[in-house]
C-alpha cells in the first residue's frame, strides 16, 4: 500500500454509533442545524428548535422525511396540520408548501433526497 494511501484512510474518522437526540444542543430562541451528510443524492440534517421557533412556510424542489427524534412539532403541509411526536415522521413532497413549529423544544432528522 502506498504511504499516500494509508495516510488517507488513517484520516477517516471511523464509524461510531451516535445518540441522535445528543446529536446537537438546543439553543435558545433559535433554531439550531447540524448537517450530517452532504452528498449530491440528497443531505441529511438534524435541527433543534426551542419551543415557539419554526420555519415559515416555504417550498423545496425535492421530497423530505422528517424525523422527530425529540419533544413536539407541528408541520403544515399544502395547509393541512399535522403534530408529530417523538418517534414519528412524515413526508414533505417535493413542490407542497409546508412549515414548522415547535409546540416543545424538539429536535428532527431531515432526510432530502435529491431526484
Amino acid at each position: 500500500m502506498s504511504k499516500k494511501k494509508e495516510k488517507t484512510e488513517k484520516s477517516k474518522p471511523a464509524p461510531q454509533a451516535v445518540p441522535l437526540k445528543e446529536a446537537i444542543s438546543y439553543q435558545e430562541a433559535s433554531v439550531v442545524s447540524k448537517t450530517l451528510i452532504d452528498k449530491k443524492a440528497g443531505t441529511v440534517t438534524m435541527f433543534a428548535f426551542d419551543k415557539h421557533q419554526g420555519l415559515s412556510e416555504h417550498t423545496a424542489p425535492y421530497d423530505a422525511l422528517v424525523q422527530i427524534v425529540d419533544g413536539e412539532a407541528e408541520i403544515t403541509i399544502s395547509g393541512r396540520k399535522h403534530l408529530l411526536k417523538e418517534g414519528e415522521a412524515i413526508i414533505m413532497p417535493a413542490g407542497e408548501p409546508h412549515s414548522l413549529k415547535a409546540v416543545t423544544s424538539f429536535k428532527m432528522l431531515l432526510t432530502l433526497i435529491r431526484s
